[in-house]
C-alpha cells in the first residue's frame, strides 16, 4: 500500500486530479475514524466525522500543490495537520469564537498523532521488532478500514476502549449498558476487527 501511495503521490504531482483524488480518498476511513475521535472528546457528537473529512479533503485538494513529501508517512503526517485546522475551525464555530487558536490546531494535532499511534498498535505484536513497529503508520491505515466494515456498536466499544481509553465501566456509561454486555461486546468486536484486518491484509 506505501508503493501505492508513493506512486500516487508523484503522479498526483505531475497534474493526475484523478490520482489525487483516488489519493485522498484511501485515507477517507482512517481521517473519519481521527475525526470522530476528536468529536466525541470536544463536540460531544454533534458533528458529522464524515463532513469534517470532505472538508479536509477540500482543503488537501487546493493546498497540494504546497505538499513537498513523497512518503506515505509524510502525506498522512499532512493530511492530519490539515484535519487539526479543520476541527479546530469547526470547535471555534461551535464555541462562537472567531480569532483562529494556533494552540488548539497544535494540541489537535498531538492528539491526532496519539490516536494514529494508539490505532496502529491495537493488532500489533507488543514483542514486534523497531521495523515491524516503524510499519504502524500504515497498519493504522489497514486498522482503519476494517473498522469502517464493523457494525456502529463494535467501532463505538473499541474506539472507546483503545482509542479514548476509557475503562470498561466508563465504556458502559457512555453506552448506556451494563459493564457485563460492554465486555462481551468489546471481545466480539474485538475477533471481527481481527478478521476484517487479516483479509485487507492479504
Amino acid at each position: 500500500m506505501a508503493a501505492d501511495i508513493g506512486r500516487w503521490i508523484e503522479q498526483a504531482r505531475a497534474g493526475d486530479n484523478a490520482t489525487l483524488g483516488q489519493l485522498l480518498q484511501s485515507y477517507h476511513n482512517y481521517l473519519r475514524l481521527l475525526a470522530r475521535i476528536e468529536i466525541g472528546r470536544r463536540l460531544q457528537g454533534k458533528v458529522d466525522a464524515s463532513d469534517v473529512v470532505q472538508e479536509t479533503f477540500l482543503e488537501a485538494h487546493r493546498h497540494f500543490p504546497n505538499f513537498h513529501g513523497h512518503a506515505e508517512g509524510q502525506f498522512a503526517q499532512w493530511l492530519r495537520t490539515i484535519l487539526a485546522t479543520t476541527l479546530s475551525n469547526i470547535v471555534r464555530r461551535y464555541l462562537g469564537t472567531q480569532a483562529r487558536d494556533l494552540r488548539l490546531e497544535r494540541q489537535l494535532a498531538d492528539d491526532l498523532d496519539q490516536s494514529t499511534c494508539a490505532l496502529g498498535r491495537m493488532l500489533a505484536d507488543p514483542h514486534s521488532s523497531p521495523s515491524q513497529q516503524v510499519m504502524r503508520g500504515e497498519q493504522s491505515l489497514l486498522v482503519a478500514e476494517a473498522m469502517s466494515r464493523l457494525s456502529e456498536d463494535y467501532q463505538t466499544v473499541l474506539v472507546l476502549r483503545h482509542l479514548e481509553g476509557l475503562t470498561f465501566p466508563q465504556v458502559a456509561q457512555r453506552m448506556s449498558r451494563s459493564v457485563d454486555s460492554v465486555e462481551k461486546l468489546w471481545l466480539r468486536g474485538l475477533t471481527k476487527l481481527k478478521k476484517e484486518f487479516n483479509e485487507a491484509k492479504s
